[in-house]
């Protein structure tokens, strides 16, 4: 069996002379949840429909799951569950009745048809209405069936396109749950505009932009990697000049942004340099000069700090 599920090495697609994918490369291990991001135009449906061996490539390699996705691409789409943002389904026919069809059409065993069908409902909660019509399922429930079609043959690798389209805010973190329980089960890559749904599933991200790679590290390190840094938010009773000239002679500081309050209080937004950390500077500078604080905490770059600074059309 090969370590790695999916191998992308120096991918190129052009559309009509235009480049949708400049020479990605990049690896996904087995076992893994990778979050695929990027702007409109970005590459990421490109990228997954080649996965999915559903549309060529101009140069480059990939394979899934040892298999190269031209030559062998039947046996890659046996190894491959699809959800594409607009779901495509049957929807005069009962849940459980297109489920047992896909099931058939995916090459499952007859004899395993059944089994895989349940498994399938009870992973994406859809006991109560497996014998309803899907057309009459509202937009979240119907979002739950295309799920349970991707995993109903038990794919090895599980693609999803913007999942959560149409899923109330309870929906939305049952279907994180859900994605979580498959890990054990299959590989997966989650392409997602809803950067908190990606941050909160996916064990590493992949942020793109005009068809190349801008970045590839779990949320963690990227938080801390972003050039915004880390920034302190401080309320202190103190004169608003003379606090935001002693804080910004302190070594590491990017930058200070006072607000005046009332009763002579002043809240400041403390910006750090990659790598500092000044709460302990800050605290001590607070204590010498006798300007009681009311708040100090701590305010992390977030996953869409990141996105905006990878994204941004002024980056070279």
């Amino acid at each position: 069996m090969c370590a790695l599920m999916v191998e992308v090495r120096d991918l190129v697609k052009n559309y009509a002379g235009v480049k949708a994918l400049r020479g990605l490369s990049f690896t996904v291990d087995r076992g893994e949840i990778l979050g695929l991001l990027g702007p409109n135009g970005a590459g990421k449906s490109t990228t997954m429909r080649i996965l999915t061996s559903y549309i060529p490539f101009t140069s480059g390699e990939v394979r899934v799951a040892g298999y190269c996705v031209i030559r062998d691409s039947l046996e890659v789409r046996r190894r491959i569950g699809y959800m594409p943002e607009q779901v495509p389904l049957y929807k005069e026919m009962r849940v459980e009745e297109f489920l047992t069809f896909r099931a058939r059409l995916k090459g499952v065993r007859p004899r395993r048809v059944r089994a895989r069908v349940e498994d399938a409902i009870a992973l994406c909660h859809l006991g109560d209405v497996s014998r309803r019509i899907i057309g009459t399922l509202s937009k979240g429930f119907q979002q739950r069936v295309g799920l349970a079609d991707a995993i109903v043959h038990q794919p090895e690798l599980l693609i999803l396109d913007e999942p959560t389209i149409g899923f109330d805010p309870a929906q939305a973190r049952q279907f994180r749950e859900t994605i979580r329980g498959l890990r054990s089960r299959h590989t997966i890559i989650l392409s997602s505009h809803i950067l908190s749904e990606v941050e909160a599933i996916c064990s590493r991200v992949l942020i793109m932009r005009k068809g190349r790679i801008e970045a590839s590290d779990t949320s963690e390190n990227l938080k801390r990697l972003a050039a915004s840094g880390s920034s302190l938010r401080l309320e202190v009773k103190a004169p608003v000049e003379e606090l935001v000239q002693a804080l910004r002679a302190l070594p590491g500081v990017e930058d200070v942004e006072p607000q005046p309050m009332s009763e002579g209080w002043c809240s400041v937004t403390l910006l750090e340099q990659r790598g500092m950390d000044l709460a302990a500077s800050v605290g001590e500078l607070l204590i010498s000069k006798r300007w009681p604080p009311r708040l100090l905490n701590r305010q992390q770059a977030t996953l869409e700090d990141v996105f905006v600074e990878m994204t941004h059309e002024d980056r070279a």
